[in-house]
């Protein structure tokens, strides 16, 4: 029989139970979620001996299972405690959920989990990092779970072969006061000066940064665009975003108006 990990069935939703993972088959087996949730080559996906490893030296490692199937995980996180200039905090360095199972609630409710358990080991902050170019994420890590991102991260990943033609991998850092538990807020409406907003299906031309609020439109359905402008969607949010986040402006939430999506940035201090 395999071994199982705590069980969390009151911080789970309908239908699933999250648990730590502990048995090594059971890590294994959390390779094939990140195929699911990514599409992702073998090269890319997290092994699951680094689970193994890292669940007895700190990390945390949670699984998602539906009840009628515990042995098939849909869901998983994974991070584990970052150290840097005498600071100690957790990094969310693995958040996939079956694209079968979006919407029932399970990434918000792993994210909860591994909030909790990080808390348990007297952490009390998260970060992990996101594609500003990805919508969905950008929903649940700012309006869902209440985060923010202060810092802008430009070609943080080699993803391709080739270093001069690669799309840059930029990402936000994310950061998480584990005091604070999932909000669930409504998307707000966009309110603040339009520093960057869609010409057609491209982005215009970035506004100066000129007021204590500040709003970044960035396409919903990035993918569906052609490589060129998906591109320069890339270019213009680095430059808005990153130039705002060195200027003291945090990343706080998404904005919705109908078929637009608008970053919401926010002076700080």
């Amino acid at each position: 029989m395999p071994v199982e990990g705590r069980a969390f069935p009151e911080w789970s939703p309908p239908g699933f139970v999250i648990r730590e993972v502990v048995d090594p088959w059971a890590f294994r087996a959390l390779e094939g979620v990140q195929v699911a949730a990514w599409g992702y080559a073998d090269r890319e996906v997290t092994p699951g001996t680094l689970f193994r490893i890292s669940s007895v030296t700190g990390g945390i490692v949670l699984g998602a299972y539906p009840l009628d199937q515990p042995e098939r995980p849909v869901g998983l996180a994974f991070g584990f405690p970052a150290l840097r200039d005498g600071g100690v905090w957790h990094h969310s360095h693995l958040l996939a959920v079956d694209p079968a199972c979006r919407g029932s609630g399970l990434a918000v409710a792993l994210k909860d989990v591994q909030r909790r358990l990080a808390l348990e080991q007297g952490l009390t902050r998260m970060t992990w990092t996101f594609d500003p170019l990805v919508t969905r994420n950008a929903r649940l890590n700012l309006g869902k779970l209440g985060a923010a991102a202060r810092t802008y991260l430009p070609d943080w990943y080699a993803l391709e072969e080739d270093r001069a033609g690669a799309f840059p991998a930029d990402r936000l850092l994310i950061e998480w006061d584990l005091a604070r538990g999932p909000l669930e807020r409504v998307a707000p409406r966009p309110e603040g000066l339009r520093v960057l907003e869609a010409h057609g299906d491209a982005p215009g031309v970035p506004l100066p940064l000129e007021d204590e609020m500040l709003l970044a439109e960035v396409p919903l359905r990035v993918d569906a665009l052609p490589e060129p402008i998906r591109r320069a969607w890339r270019l213009a949010l680095r430059e808005v975003l990153g130039g705002a986040l060195a200027r003291g402006f945090a990343v706080v939430d998404l904005a919705r108006e109908g078929e637009r999506a608008f970053y919401v940035l926010r002076r700080e201090g």
